[in-house]
């Protein structure tokens, strides 16, 4: 696969760059995807949510009525989970929910992702561009000149760069994350991503090691 790369003012520069096709092209592995995608927001959760259980309720364990004669229940304690304010039943406790994901599991989602995008025509290269200062405004007009203005879009830098990143954060629908960082839930969440020209070469080391 082919694609044409396009400047900042989004005007085809008349080169192309060929894509990998053990990357871009592959059949997408939807389960692969799955597990990848439910790991990262299974490690986004904090896992602190708490409940009290009847030894942990501040309340007397004096017998509320005798035990017999009444014609109602036995009723020991008010810290009985079936009274008003008593302890919870099984109620959830502190716990992680990240687990592990084997490395090449994770490769093969982002191939996956990135495959289903190239499918979708949902890849734009673009030359790198440099800012001398952080500008919205700028970095609005290179989003409009590559006529993705209303769409959810992922630009991938080889490397830092400061002033295109604060040029984007209040972008809404935007983002700009380092080919390292690159994950396959932002993949897919976004409409188009956006890929430097050496972004690509990276994205291809980083996906065919071993």
């Amino acid at each position: 696969m082919e694609l044409a790369i396009h400047n900042s003012s989004g005007q085809d520069t008349g080169r192309k760059m060929k894509l990998n096709s053990d990357i871009f092209g592959i059949e997408p592995n939807d389960h692969a995807i799955y597990l990848d995608v439910k790991q990262m927001l299974a490690n986004r959760r904090q896992g602190t949510h708490k409940t009290k259980e009847r030894n942990e309720v501040n309340y007397s364990t004096r017998k509320l009525k005798r035990q017999k004669g009444t014609g109602g229940a036995r009723s020991g304690s008010r810290k009985n989970p079936l009274m008003p304010g008593g302890g919870r039943i099984f109620g959830p406790q502190p716990r992680n929910y990240g687990f592990s994901l084997n490395k090449k599991v994770k490769q093969l989602a982002r191939k996956s992702a990135l495959a289903y995008k190239a499918k979708e025509n949902g890849i734009v290269l673009i030359e790198g561009f440099e800012f001398e200062k952080p500008s919205t405004k700028n970095y609005n007009t290179i989003i409009s000149n590559l006529k993705l203005t209303g769409k959810k879009t992922l630009l991938v830098l080889p490397e830092l760069n400061e002033n295109v990143y604060l040029s984007s954060r209040n972008v809404q629908k935007s983002k700009v994350v380092l080919v390292n960082d690159l994950n396959t839930f932002d993949i897919l969440n976004a409409n188009s991503i956006v890929l430097f020209e050496n972004s690509v070469k990276t994205i291809e080391t980083l996906l065919t090691q071993n």
